[in-house]
């Protein structure tokens, strides 16, 4: 590349910086300026104050988190006025002071060539430029062209491959970076892909599937901004410690209004980490606990067997069977939650009631008027036999409480399961006290979905905060005229931040928060692990069924997992899903992939196939005989001569305490164990914990017994093997599964 060139980018990309600089130093200084605002006036004045604040300090910290690779591309593109045939493309759009484009959002149509384009379809691009940087200096320059009339020029016509390797050969830090400057063609087109129904997309290990994801959750929220604004994006994964490793990238790309949840972290004010063992989290989450915690809640709703007597006020009454039970009609009628028609069962049992009571006072010659009524029924409330008749037959519920006494209860259990069998139900028995598991989060949330609130000043209260937020919304569009930020800032977005008293927190906060939340769109990564119970508390929190799924089948290690997506969504989409695939492994060398897949092949693990896009530099390292906590031991050391990098140490549970001394002794603060490791060169997992990440280097401990785990072992040794960018490693004390190599 000739060094004018390189020099001419250097140039116009400082200029990119000088922008970014500018419109960061005016960000900070409409912040300070609200900051200074006198603090006075009406609660209205002050939260509009704290609301634009708020907007500054997110402009900032977006202004800040884009500084890294500013601009990584340019596209030629035919038939532009000369001088303007060159788009920037970039993390954000940049405009100068006359509002021309400097630099186009990766997002944006325009954008789109430099991702797609291709000799065959250029898409109106003649030649596209990959600008690799360090810091904020443009260090290297690979073009591709498409237009031979180029060649002619000092334009050389590389093939651009430069930018991709070096991105899928850089070395792993513990944290997932966005692939924005090198998204391939067939990633590229499913980023982009329309907003509406369930879009599932398949592929093997490597091929990009998380990243795709990611990338397109920002580019929706870019693209349907005002939809997506008020409701939000929720992101599953399969554990915390994926989350903590895809954390950065979002805020990378500009975008900070996403919930990140893993599968135990779905219900407000539970947060699971423990799994249950395989033949219980698939009783769990298969669709008969659906059922079973429906009979559970109805059987909460009792009419008594026999008459009633109770006191008010000395006067005895005699309440038959019939009158629970039409006054629970009633209330079934509504067809509402049991917490909720539990306040129409009460309020027709004591009409009822007073009207028993006034009756029966006539009849021992007392003169009751109408008006007496609602005495009579104030006198049915304090009676502590009347409270104790209702209760019994229909009392307040919390889904922790159901599903605990469920849990405990092997009598009330064995009422409900007719139809199981003793062992079944063995799977469910465990003392009141013990915490809940993964497993049992869908299970909170499919009881809670059928008791709703605990009182009725719960559904008053959210009621009082929708009427709010709309008067926010109402408020924050004249603020924004009296501010004259038009076209800055949405009224939604303003909203968010008027509180009269507290600050009220981002549709992110809230919706975290809120168990009814319904989101804009929800991304499920390594999607074939949901059970049937979780995709059931997905479509509960989104209803317009927008999902982005990915997966890989043939990966499905959970018991309640699926190896079949028609199968799995049919219940909760039906046939309304479109799949896609990707089909090239940009992370896992040809060597290591190929040994991965043979293993998985001789254990009847149906692989999705994928192209490796290179060759590693080093074969698979396999060591039998021996402690197998020392032979990981000397696998790092030898690793560590081959290259630096990041290491993930994976075995089953039982090894984890053993390895934990042992390379802790040996390695001291570089070791760390399942999320916390992640920030350490050295991370032991357990193949679960791993799913999703990816190493330098993987050291696979004892295969066979990841395989004997449980009866999908076999594909998590697969995910396992696969998470390795470099070099993989397997050592074994005894024995190795079929499928290794033998010499």
């Amino acid at each position: 590349m000739p060094s004018s060139e390189l020099s001419r980018e250097r140039e116009y990309v400082a200029t990119l910086y000088e922008r970014l600089d500018e419109l960061l130093a005016g960000a900070q200084a409409q912040l300070e300026a609200v900051r200074r605002t006198n603090q006075g006036g009406t609660h209205q004045n002050r939260s509009e104050r704290d609301a634009f604040a708020r907007i500054y300090e997110d402009r900032v910290a977006q202004l800040r988190q884009v500084d890294e690779r500013l601009a990584f591309g340019r596209l030629t593109v035919a038939d532009a006025p000369e001088g303007s045939e060159h788009h920037y493309i970039g993390r954000i759009g940049l405009r100068d002071a006359d509002q021309q484009p400097l630099l186009l959002d990766w997002r944006v149509p325009q954008a789109r060539a430099f991702y797609q384009a291709t000799a065959a379809t250029p898409l109106g691009a003649r030649a596209r430029r990959h600008l690799q940087s360090k810091g904020r200096e443009i260090i290297r320059i690979d073009d591709e062209i498409f237009d031979r009339e180029l060649l002619d020029g000092d334009v050389q016509g590389l093939q651009g491959e430069a930018a991709l390797l070096a991105t899928v050969t850089a070395q792993r830090t513990g944290r997932m970076t966005d692939i924005v400057a090198t998204i391939q063609a067939e990633q590229d087109a499913i980023i982009r892909s329309e907003l509406a129904g369930t879009l599932v997309v398949q592929g093997g290990p490597g091929t990009g599937k998380t990243a795709v994801a990611l990338h397109r959750a920002a580019f929706l929220l870019y693209s349907y901004r005002e939809r997506l604004a008020s409701n939000g994006v929720l992101i599953v994964g399969p554990s915390p410690s994926f989350l903590q490793y895809i954390e950065q990238v979002l805020p990378s790309l500009g975008e900070t209004g996403v919930v990140l949840a893993s599968l135990g972290q779905l219900y407000p004010g539970v947060e699971a980490t423990r799994d249950d063992v395989p033949e219980v989290a698939a009783l769990k989450g298969s669709l008969e606990m659906a059922a079973l915690i429906k009979r559970a809640v109805r059987s909460r709703q009792v009419v008594p067997r026999e008459s009633q007597v109770v006191d008010v006020n000395g006067e005895l009454l005699t309440v038959e069977p019939s009158l629970v039970h039409s006054a629970m009609q009633r209330a079934w009628d509504t067809r509402k939650p049991h917490n909720i028609a539990r306040v129409t069962f009460n309020k027709a049992a004591l009409g009822s009631l007073a009207r028993l009571l006034a009756d029966q006072l006539r009849s021992h010659g007392n003169t009751v008027e109408d008006s007496d009524m609602a005495w009579l029924r104030e006198d049915l409330r304090g009676s502590y036999d009347v409270r104790v008749l209702l209760n019994s037959a229909w009392l307040p519920l919390t889904p922790q409480k159901l599903l605990q006494d469920l849990y405990a209860r092997p009598n009330w259990l064995a009422s409900l399961t007719p139809q199981w069998s003793p062992e079944q139900r063995a799977l469910l028995l465990r003392s009141r006290d013990a915490e809940f598991t993964i497993a049992d989060i869908a299970l909170l949330d499919e009881a809670a979905e059928l008791l709703g609130e605990s009182d009725a000043a719960g559904d008053a209260s959210k009621a009082q905060r929708k009427q709010q937020r709309k008067r926010d919304i109402e408020n924050a569009e004249q603020a924004i005229r009296n501010m004259d930020v038009e076209g800055l800032v949405d009224a939604k977005t303003l909203a968010e931040g008027f509180e009269a008293g507290s600050y009220r927190g981002t549709t992110a906060e809230l919706a975290a928060a809120d168990r009814e939340w319904t989101y804009g769109h929800i991304v499920v990564d390594e999607a074939q692990e949901l059970s049937p119970m979780q995709w059931r508390v997905l479509t509960r929190r989104n209803p317009l069924k927008s999902f982005t799924i990915v997966g890989d089948v043939a990966q499905a290690s959970t018991a309640a997992g699926t190896t079949n997506w028609a199968e799995a969504l049919q219940p909760h989409v039906g046939t309304n899903w479109r799949l896609e695939e990707l089909t090239v492994n940009y992370r896992t060398p040809a060597q290591v992939s190929e040994v991965a897949e043979a293993v998985a092949l001789a254990h009847g693990v149906g692989i999705t196939r994928s192209r490796a896009v290179r060759e590693g530099d080093w074969p698979v390292m396999v060591e039998v005989g021996g402690d197998s906590a020392e032979l990981a031991v000397r696998s790092i050391r030898a690793d560590r001569e081959l290259g630096q990098g990041t290491i993930a140490v994976i075995a089953t549970g039982q090894w984890i305490p053993g390895l934990a001394t042992r390379l802790g002794t040996e390695f001291g603060t570089e070791v760390g164990v399942g999320a916390a490791g992640l920030n350490r060169s050295i991370a032991i997992l357990t193949p679960q914990e791993s799913k999703g990440l990816e190493f330098d280097s993987v050291v696979v401990v004892e295969p066979q017994d990841v395989i004997d785990e449980h009866s999908r072992g076999a594909a998590a040794l697969y995910v396992a093997m696969t998470r390795a960018t470099q070099r993989l490693h397997v050592v074994a004390s005894a024995r190795l599964p079929e499928g290794f190599p033998r010499e």
